[in-house]
C-alpha cells in the first residue's frame, strides 16, 4: 500500500475539526483542514453533562464532516473525543448520535492525545528534544521527546492536567470583562499546576512548541491578521511579552470588543482571555521566554497513526484506533 485517503475528526472542548489527508508511504502529501466552534465543554465543569445544545451543535458540524469526508474519498475514518468527554456523565448520548452518522468515535485518554499531538508536530523537529503543549478547552497535554532522524519516536513523558481556556473562564471569571483579581487568582491556579509537572521533569528541552486555537489566535493577533494565513502562522515565534501584551489589551474589554480584534474568531472570543493566561503561565513556569506555534496537531498525529494501523496493525505512539471503514 503506497498512498491511502483518510479523514480524521477530533472533537474537542471548544472546537470541532476535520483533516482530509492524501498519505504516501506514512507522510502526509496532501491535506485541509476545518473547524468549526461548537463549545461542546459548554458548562461541564460546573455540571459534569454535555449541554443538548452543545450535541446538537456537534452533531451538525460533524454532517458536514461526513460529507466532506466522503467527497474527498476517505478510505478510513478516525474520530477522537478528548477532555470534556471525559468529564461528562452523558457522554453516550453524544456518542450514539455520532455512530448514527456512520462513525466510529473514541473517547481518548489525556496521554493518548498527548502522544498523538506530539507525533503530529514532532515531525518539523527531527533530531531534536522538544516539549509539546496543546492547551485545550478543558486540558493542556504536555510531553516531552524526540523524533529521530531515522524515524525512531522516543518518548519521555507525557501527561495531561484539567487547566483549560472554557474550565478557567467558567471557574475563575464571574463576568467578561473578568475582575483584576479574578485573572490574578486564574494565573496563580495555572501555573502551580504547570510548576508541578515542570519541576517533576530530569531536564527541561531547550524549545517549547505549543498547538491549538489559542496560540495561533495569539498569533493573528499579535501581528494583527486580517485574514488568517496558517502558512504565516505555523512555526512563528511568540514571545512572553507578546502574550502579556494580548493580556493586558483582552483584560480590560468585553467579549463583543474582543470579537472585533483582528485574527480573533468570533465564536472564541468569550475564552481566549482565559487561553492567553494558561499560555504565559505554562512559560512562566517552564522558563521559556518563547515558544514555537505549530499548525500540526492531534489531526497530524492521528492520519500518521490510521495509516500505521491499516498497514501492518502497530502504531508509533502504541495506540490503535477504531476506524470508519468507508462512508458509503
Amino acid at each position: 500500500m503506497d498512498t491511502l485517503k483518510i479523514a480524521a475528526i477530533d472533537l474537542g472542548t471548544v472546537s470541532s475539526r476535520l483533516m482530509c489527508a492524501e498519505i504516501r508511504d506514512g507522510a502526509i502529501i496532501n491535506s485541509s483542514k476545518r473547524t468549526v466552534i461548537t463549545d461542546l465543554g459548554e458548562g461541564v465543569d460546573a455540571n459534569g453533562v454535555f449541554a443538548p445544545a452543545a450535541i446538537e451543535r456537534v452533531v451538525a458540524a460533524c454532517s458536514e464532516f461526513v460529507q466532506e469526508a466522503r467527497a474527498f474519498g476517505a478510505e478510513y475514518v478516525c474520530t477522537t473525543l478528548t477532555s470534556a468527554a471525559r468529564d461528562v456523565s452523558n457522554g453516550e448520548d453524544l456518542l450514539e448520535r455520532l455512530r448514527e452518522l456512520g462513525l466510529v468515535p473514541q473517547v481518548i485518554s489525556g496521554e493518548t492525545e498527548a502522544r498523538l499531538t506530539f507525533y503530529g508536530v514532532a515531525h518539523d523537529f527531527r533530531g531534536e528534544r522538544i516539549a509539546v503543549a496543546d492547551s485545550g478547552g478543558g486540558s493542556t497535554e504536555l510531553v516531552e521527546g524526540s523524533y529521530g532522524t531515522s524515524g525512531l519516536l522516543e518518548l519521555e513523558r507525557a501527561c495531561s492536567l484539567n487547566v483549560g481556556c472554557r474550565r478557567v473562564t467558567e471557574r475563575f471569571f464571574s463576568a467578561q470583562p473578568p475582575r483584576e483579581d479574578e485573572v490574578a487568582a486564574a494565573a496563580v491556579w495555572a501555573r502551580e499546576q504547570f510548576e508541578s509537572v515542570w519541576e517533576a521533569g530530569a531536564s527541561r528541552p531547550d524549545r517549547l512548541v505549543a498547538v491549538g486555537g489559542t496560540v495561533t489566535s495569539l498569533v493573528a493577533m499579535v501581528h494583527e491578521l486580517a485574514v488568517y494565513d496558517s502558512h504565516f502562522v505555523h512555526l512563528r515565534e511568540l514571545t512572553s511579552g507578546q502574550v502579556d501584551g494580548c493580556i493586558e489589551r483582552m483584560s480590560a474589554l468585553t467579549v463583543d470588543e474582543i470579537a472585533t480584534l483582528p485574527g480573533i474568531q468570533a465564536k472564541r472570543a468569550p475564552v481566549i482571555l482565559a487561553g492567553a493566561v494558561i499560555v504565559r503561565e505554562l512559560m512562566r513556569a517552564g522558563g521559556y521566554s518563547a515558544l514555537t506555534v505549530s499548525e500540526n496537531s492531534l489531526l497530524a498525529g492521528a492520519a500518521s497513526t490510521v495509516w500505521e494501523a491499516v498497514r501492518d496493525g502497530r502504531t508509533a505512539i502504541g495506540w490503535t484506533p477504531e476506524l470508519s471503514s468507508c462512508l458509503a
